[in-house]
């Protein structure tokens, strides 16, 4: 008997290298902030940016190490996989609150080798050595919200 898995229709055509960097990003965050994952993100080929909610603006050495860590990351040639899960059975460090009100029954998890498993219908590299150098372009501090611009570009 062949089971199918059906998951939630998705409207996007993520450039996988700057997706994949997006869950070391936001890893990234979590780990050194403490912060959930990007409320808000547009990722794009180009360039891409996230939002965080935290208590101050990093300063300069922060935001450098931020942008090491994730290349540090990348460097380790994670490998790139997924499982397919009920809703009941998602580990319970993984956060769901991102998810719509009609979600599929079974959802998709991404696991970033040890560093990063989330929920999510993305594309994705295969490897983090397909993902190139992550450059944090710009940022800005408001209200709360750290605003980050960042891109990869080819080693």
């Amino acid at each position: 008997m062949t089971i199918s898995t059906v998951l939630n229709d998705h409207n996007k055509a993520e450039y996988p290298p700057m997706h994949t960097a997006e869950h070391l990003l936001n890893q990234t965050m979590v780990r050194l902030f403490g912060c959930p994952r990007s409320k808000n993100s547009h990722i794009e080929r180009k360039k891409s940016k996230c939002d965080y909610f935290l208590d101050k603006e990093p300063d300069s050495l922060t935001v450098a190490a931020i942008e090491a860590k994730v290349n540090e990351e990348i460097n380790k040639n994670h490998p790139v996989k997924e499982a397919f899960v009920l809703l009941n059975d998602v580990p319970a460090a993984v956060d769901l609150s991102k998810l719509p009100d009609d979600v599929s029954e079974t959802i998709r998890l991404v696991y970033v080798g040890d560093y990063d498993v989330c929920a999510c219908i993305g594309k994705h590299v295969a490897n983090t050595a397909e993902i190139g150098v992550f450059s944090i372009i710009s940022h800005d501090y408001e209200a709360g919200r750290w605003r980050v611009r960042w891109k990869v570009v080819d080693k």
